[in-house]
C-alpha cells in the first residue's frame, strides 16, 4: 500500500501525463464566405464566362465545368464549322430528303421558323447561304464580295423553304444551294441550358454570359448584380450604360463584334435577308426578356429593324424591354428600362 505523499505523487505524474497528451484547443475555423467566383471557357466561336456567387469553390468550379461541357455538347450538334453536325447534315441534303435531327435542334429550328413568321421574315436562318462570301469570322480578309454574287445568293434566302417535320423530328431545305445557320439563336439556348445547369447544382446567384448573350441570376448577397452595355465605338471593356438586373437575360448584338471599316464603311455580321448586306440602321441593341432563347433572336431582328420601326413593337411586347445605339450614335431606351438604366457617358462617335 502507497503511503499519502506518494499517492499524491503518483496522481500528479498522471494527471502530467494527461494534460500534455491533451491537444491545445483550437479557434473554430472560420465559416466559409460568399464571394464572386469566376470560371472562362471558349466555345460556339465566342468566350463563355460564368460568374456564380457561393461560399463553395470546390462546387462553383464543378458545375462550371459541366455547363461548359453543355455548351460543348451543344456546339457539335448546330455548327456550321464541321461537317458532321446536324446542321451541316441538313446544308448537305438542301434539294433533297429531309434529315432527321434531335429533339433539341428540332427545337430550335422550330423557334427559329416563329420568330421568322411573327418578324415578316427579317430573323432568317437560311442566311447560311452567304458563308464563304461575306467573311467575318476567322476567314476575315477586309475583302468585300462581288455585288453579283451577293444578288446570285439572294436566290438561295427564304425561311419558308425550310420544312419541319414534327412527327419524324426532320428538317428539309427545298432548294439546292440553301444552307441554314443557327448562329442568331443557338448561344441563347445554350445559355439558358447553361443557366439550368447551374440551377440543377443548388446555385441561384450568377450570370452566364457567352459573348453578347447573357442570363442574370438572383443577386451577389443583398446587391444586384450590375450589368454593363458595350460602348460600340468604345475599348472592348468600356460600358456606356448599367443596369440592375435579376433573374432575366440582356442580350446585345451589335455591328462591332464581327466585321471590319473599308473606305469610311463598316461592315458586320448581321445581314439584312432583304437586301444580303449588313444592316445599316443600328449600331447596337441590347434586350432584356425573361430568357436568353427570345433576346438572342429578337436583338437581331430589332437591330434589322432599327430604333424608329422597332420601338412601338417593343413597347407592346409584355416583360421585353430594348436599349438601341442607333446608326446617329442616338441612344434610344423603351419605357420599362428607363428608370432602371444608368447611362455613364454618351457612347463614343465614330465609323
Amino acid at each position: 500500500m502507497r503511503t499519502g505523499a506518494a499517492l499524491a505523487i503518483a496522481l500528479a505524474a498522471a494527471l502530467a501525463v494527461e494534460v500534455a497528451a491533451a491537444p491545445a484547443s483550437a479557434e473554430p475555423a472560420a465559416a466559409p464566405v460568399p464571394q464572386k467566383l469566376v470560371h472562362t471557357d471558349s466555345a460556339m466561336g465566342t468566350v463563355v464566362q460564368l460568374t456564380i456567387w457561393s461560399d463553395d469553390e470546390e462546387a462553383a468550379a464543378r458545375a462550371a465545368q459541366a455547363v461548359f461541357a453543355e455548351f460543348r455538347r451543344l456546339d457539335e450538334m448546330m455548327t456550321t464549322w464541321t461537317p458532321d453536325s446536324e446542321v451541316s447534315r441538313i446544308n448537305a441534303a438542301a434539294g433533297g430528303k429531309a434529315v432527321v435531327v434531335s429533339d433539341e435542334t428540332f427545337a430550335v429550328i422550330a423557334r427559329a421558323m416563329e420568330i421568322s413568321r411573327l418578324s415578316d421574315g427579317l430573323f432568317d436562318i437560311t442566311v447560311g447561304a452567304f458563308g464563304g462570301l461575306w467573311k467575318f469570322d476567322e476567314d476575315m480578309t477586309g475583302e468585300l464580295p462581288d455585288p453579283a454574287d451577293v444578288k446570285a445568293r439572294l436566290k438561295q434566302i427564304g425561311w419558308k423553304d425550310v420544312v419541319l417535320d414534327k412527327k419524324k423530328k426532320s428538317v428539309r431545305l427545298r432548294r439546292k444551294g440553301m444552307k441554314i445557320t443557327l448562329g442568331g439563336i443557338a448561344k441563347g439556348y445554350a445559355v439558358d441550358r447553361g443557366a439550368k445547369v447551374l440551377v440543377d447544382a443548388g446555385f441561384t446567384d450568377f450570370i452566364v454570359q457567352a459573348g453578347g448573350d447573357m442570363y442574370v441570376a438572383g443577386k451577389k448577397g443583398t446587391a444586384p448584380w450590375v450589368v454593363g452595355i458595350r460602348d460600340p465605338r468604345g475599348p472592348r471593356d468600356q460600358s456606356f450604360a448599367v443596369a440592375p438586373i435579376e433573374d432575366h437575360s440582356f442580350s446585345t448584338s451589335g455591328d462591332y463584334e464581327r466585321g471590319f471599316v473599308k473606305d469610311g464603311v463598316r461592315y458586320h455580321h448581321i445581314l439584312d435577308p432583304r437586301t444580303g448586306q449588313p444592316a445599316r440602321t443600328t449600331r447596337s441593341v441590347t434586350v432584356m426578356a425573361k430568357d436568353a432563347f427570345t433576346a438572342d433572336a429578337w436583338s437581331k431582328v430589332l437591330f434589322i429593324m432599327g430604333a424608329a420601326q422597332a420601338m412601338p413593337l417593343v413597347e407592346k411586347l409584355p416583360d421585353f424591354e430594348a436599349v438601341f445605339v442607333d446608326a446617329d450614335n442616338q441612344v434610344r431606351v423603351s419605357s420599362g428600362l428607363k428608370d432602371r438604366l444608368k447611362i455613364l457617358t454618351p457612347p463614343t462617335p465614330g465609323t
